[in-house]
């Protein structure tokens, strides 16, 4: 006769309560508020170049997070909008020079990840969301069938640059008005299509070494709404009025800055089934460089 199953501890029981208390209580923090005035507002406020503002806002930002700024290139910020969109030093992130890999354009926590299947990717366990949707272009969607994705997740203390995974060509960019909720992992299990409604921008870059395309596409959420490229003058932000399709050529090397958010948020990448994984698991945090797939 097997024994009954044993209840957890009291002390497992509440550790659990709290933390699925504290996960819903951000969900509904993040997501209940007005987004896009919290987000404006957060910019402006961020943007303060006083010292009485910036010094003590950086200071309880590090003493309430893991924020690390041993590797910034400055260390003395302006505006907390500084310190967010800080530089590293020179060499603090050198890329796999290996020509079969691909590596991961940013620092990030490893999301979701898997294989394009009719047109549907994984936003979080039991819920998916449509490609077509995502890129705004039903014909992208169907060249994308198959195709490897992975989501890479950039916390608030994090590096805010991403980077040109591999030797590549930005061929085209589509800018994507949305809404700007917040893409942690409350949020993805409870707002179906997340990524499909959020502010993004849609990278089509021509991979060198093998003449394949890739996409890119950060994705903004709330107080993150703005996002800027190397390649281009445009700032896309929430009052962004301007052209949403842009075609380009520009060359960037394997490690060169493609651009940055001005804050953190996502990054979605897709890969040709040519590819293998290499990377970690999900859940593990990488730093830009690192090798994520391999080419077969």
């Amino acid at each position: 006769m097997n024994p009954a199953p044993q209840s957890p501890p009291p002390l497992m029981q509440k550790l659990r309560a709290r933390l699925l208390n504290q996960e819903q209580f951000n969900f509904w923090l993040t997501n209940h508020i007005p987004r896009a005035l919290a987000t404006r507002l957060m910019g402006r406020i961020s943007q303060c170049r006083h010292p009485w503002i910036a010094k003590p806002g950086i200071a309880l930002w590090q003493r309430f997070s893991d924020l690390d700024l041993s590797e910034a290139q400055d260390t003395e910020f302006a505006s907390i909008h500084d310190c967010f969109v800080r530089q590293l030093k020179p060499g603090s992130r050198p890329f796999d020079a290996n020509p079969n890999h691909l590596c991961s354009p940013c620092d990030a926590i490893v999301g979701a990840r898997g294989r394009v299947e009719h047109g549907q990717l994984l936003q979080a366990k039991g819920l998916a969301y449509s490609l077509a949707d995502f890129l705004q272009s039903p014909a992208d969607a169907r060249a994308c069938e198959g195709y490897h994705y992975v989501t890479l997740r950039l916390t608030a203390t994090m590096y805010h640059h991403f980077h040109a995974p591999h030797e590549l060509n930005v061929k085209h960019v589509r800018y994507i008005h949305g809404d700007v909720f917040n893409v942690n992992p409350p949020a993805l299990k409870h707002v179906a299509g997340l990524f499909a409604r959020n502010e993004r921008a849609v990278i089509e870059t021509t991979l060198k070494h093998s003449g394949e395309t890739c996409w890119l596409v950060p994705v903004a959420a709330v107080l993150v709404a703005s996002m800027r490229f190397t390649f281009s003058d445009l700032h896309l932000h929430l009052g962004y009025e301007g052209p949403t399709e842009m075609v380009t050529d520009a060359r960037l090397t394997k490690g060169e800055r493609m651009g940055w958010f001005e804050h953190g948020s996502t990054i979605i990448c897709l890969l040709p089934n040519t590819w293998d994984w290499i990377g970690p698991d999900m859940g593990d945090r990488i730093k830009a460089g690192q090798a994520l797939f391999r080419l077969r």
